[in-house]
């Protein structure tokens, strides 16, 4: 009788996990899953993307456990880092036109690879460099598709030693564009473009709206998780508790860099100026009193309005596909220049409802190995495939726009 007790005593309980149990998959169903936002004008760019990405007409499904933007954030990392495996590339050193030296590491499709391949160049975040999990799978991603990718590490970044005392930051290309130049000159033959992620992103976002020569260099660009309005995006940072932790984390990563670069910084600034930049606590701060300094910034306002790219998308020399998610706690939707992308025929945003900073995850336990790639590495991979191996598709259907583009 005692269990029989026991039994009719556990069936209230039983009915409650029940209940939230089918609450939260009628929630994950019809507020979580969902299709993209497609930004982009109509015309012959979004045409091509939407005859030759079919992952544009998916619904993304978030893992299910780990729906928040946070969570996403951080597991991302975890769980890549845990399943993705090493690379073995081959390291470049590239001396640059002030003394300078930075690393570029190549990953070749096969041995013995065409000169003529497509090469993608990657552009890590903003202490990220060759060996970070999403940069490996981007990488990995492109040799399953025979594509060639070299990742640009940048000054202090990679593991070789800074040979002058500027480093990098978000609005200035003048290493990209020797980047380019080099890499144009190893594969004379070949289509090159460009992914940059987050800060990366940056960088990249700005060499394609103000260089130049941005629409001869590159047949295609991709921006992951870029922060387009970096003023919204620190704000959105600064907030507590949770934002405010991955921002110091970060400024914690970039005091990390001038401390293992120190030696050579120290001598331009000086030690007191170098002790101050080492007590930053959040990201802000550091550019406050490093980043403005070393690149002629009055004001960190001034730095974040040369940086930012939300107001430069109609000036986007190079067809670029972007993807960012909505809840992306380094820039909040509203900070995404959707109206603008509505007009441009040479850029498209990808915005889906959950993803988080570099996230995207997918399925019930988003191994790597399990199943097809994760979303973003998955985009990244059709986007460049059909891109670039159908350059002369894909240059046809974007020659009015690299003419017109202002």
């Amino acid at each position: 009788m005692e269990w029989i007790f026991s039994s009719v005593c556990e069936i209230p309980g039983l009915y409650f996990c029940s209940a939230l149990t089918s609450g939260y998959v009628l929630y994950y169903l019809l507020e979580v899953v969902k299709k993209p936002i497609i930004a982009c004008s109509d015309g012959e760019f979004k045409n091509f993307l939407t005859a030759n990405v079919p992952l544009l007409g998916e619904k993304f499904w978030p893992t299910v456990w780990c729906v928040e933007s946070r969570l996403q954030t951080l597991m991302a990392s975890f769980v890549r880092a845990t399943s993705i495996p090493q690379v073995n590339y081959r390291r470049e050193i590239l001396t640059l036109s002030d003394g300078g030296q930075i690393c570029l590491d190549w990953m070749e499709p096969i041995e013995n690879c065409p000169p003529d391949t497509p090469t993608i160049i990657i552009l890590p975040g903003l202490t990220g460099a060759s060996k970070a999990d999403y940069v490996r799978g981007l990488v990995l991603a492109a040799k399953d598709e025979g594509l060639r990718s070299v990742v640009f590490n940048q000054r202090g970044i990679g593991g070789i030693k800074l040979k002058t005392p500027r480093t990098y930051c978000a609005a200035n290309f003048d290493d990209l564009v020797e980047v380019i130049a080099y890499v144009r000159g190893c594969c004379p033959n070949a289509p090159v473009a460009a992914t940059g992620i987050s800060m990366g992103g940056l960088i990249l976002g700005n060499y394609i709206s103000t260089h130049e020569d941005a629409g001869k260099s590159l047949t295609a660009a991709m921006l992951i998780s870029v922060p387009w309005n970096v003023f919204k995006g620190c704000d959105s940072i600064e907030r507590p508790v949770v934002n405010l932790l991955l921002n110091r984390h970060l400024a914690s990563c970039l005091c990390n860099i001038i401390r293992g670069v120190r030696e050579v910084v120290e001598p331009d600034i000086g030690a007191s100026t170098v002790d101050n930049i080492l007590k930053s606590k959040t990201i802000k701060e550091f550019d406050s009193l490093y980043t403005c300094k070393q690149f002629g910034y009055g004001t960190v306002e001034a730095y974040y309005s040369a940086a930012t790219i939300h107001n430069k998308v109609h000036r986007m020399k190079v067809p670029t596909l972007c993807l960012n998610a909505a809840d992306d706690p380094f820039q909040p939707y509203d900070g995404i220049p959707v109206e603008e992308v509505n007009k441009s025929h040479n850029v498209c945003v990808v915005i889906t409802p959950r993803g988080g900073h570099i996230g995207f995850m997918e399925g019930i336990w988003p191994l790597i190995s399990i199943g097809r790639r994760q979303y973003m590495f998955e985009l990244f991979a059709q986007y460049f495939r059909s891109a670039l191996s159908q350059s002369e598709d894909f240059s046809a259907a974007t020659e009015k726009v690299r003419v017109s583009t202002p």
